[in-house]
């Protein structure tokens, strides 16, 4: 087992209805699978735990928590409550992600900007930041931020693809002022995935059958076909491992080809 004896954090650990299964819960699952004792957070508390009782159903170790990460209080108290559960943190995922309410710049509301900064970046900077002490105690730990290809492709909407350009430099500038602890920190970025957040929106809001979203996402992707949520948990289990203990400051395009074609 790549991740035995290990203790997981998985932020957005639980996820929105749909059809297939989201990023978080697979990593989640995976994780479990692979020997890490898991910590299952998210503001859907119900999700959380349906994530859980599938990991508990695999004989799998696990606990649920709810917090609302865009909230620094609730950031704090879901280290201290991992700490008080299982005794310290080995790895942060921090997977929560939010595109509805995105436009074009002239067309943007102030408030939907600010929500998505929340939700995007800024969770995660207060997450790292109640994490880290822990980790730099510890000699060691491992931090993966999920960000996006859009935040190195062209995109016609603003505030997501800032926010994970933001991901991108904070994961690079957290490596570096990391490493001499013995932390690695690295970024994840999907590109068009099967999962519900990407699916069950647009189809919802442009009123059309999932397939047709599917059909039209598929043929963006150069290997023919979006990735599922278990692609980018395959990764996460990676860099998670020790197999990835000289890998620090790394961006990883979970994405089919997709972010080839910039430039």
């Amino acid at each position: 087992m790549r991740l035995k004896n290990k203790v997981a954090v998985i932020v957005g650990g639980g996820q929105s209805e749909g059809e297939t299964v989201g990023n978080g819960r697979a990593t989640a699952i995976r994780f479990a699978r692979e020997g890490a004792a898991v910590l299952v957070v998210d503001r859907d508390l119900d999700s959380a735990e349906e994530t859980v009782k599938t990991i508990a159903s695999e004989d799998g170790n696990a606990s649920a928590v709810y917090s609302d990460v865009t909230r620094e209080e609730d950031c704090k108290a879901m280290v201290i409550e991992c700490l008080s559960r299982f005794g310290r943190i080995d790895v942060l995922h921090n997977n929560v992600g939010r595109s509805e309410g995105d436009a074009a710049t002239t067309e943007l509301e102030e408030e939907n900007w600010l929500a998505l900064m929340d939700v995007n970046l800024k969770s995660a900077v207060f997450t790292c930041k109640h994490v880290l002490p822990i980790m730099r105690k510890q000699g060691a730990g491992v931090i993966t931020n999920i960000s996006s290809t859009s935040s190195v492709c062209s995109r016609q909407t603003l505030a997501y693809k800032t926010a994970k350009a933001g991901i991108n430099a904070m994961t690079q500038n957290m490596a570096i002022e990391n490493a001499a602890y013995g932390v690695r920190v690295n970024a994840i970025l999907p590109g068009l995935m099967d999962t519900p957040m990407a699916i069950e929106r647009r189809a919802r809001e442009r009123k059309v059958p999932r397939q047709t979203v599917r059909d039209e996402r598929d043929g963006q992707v150069p290997l023919g076909k979006m990735g599922t949520a278990w692609d980018v948990a395959a990764a996460a289990v990676f860099l998670a491992s020790e197999e990835a203990n000289y890998i620090t400051g790394v961006l990883l395009a979970v994405d089919g080809g997709l972010s080839a074609r910039v430039g």
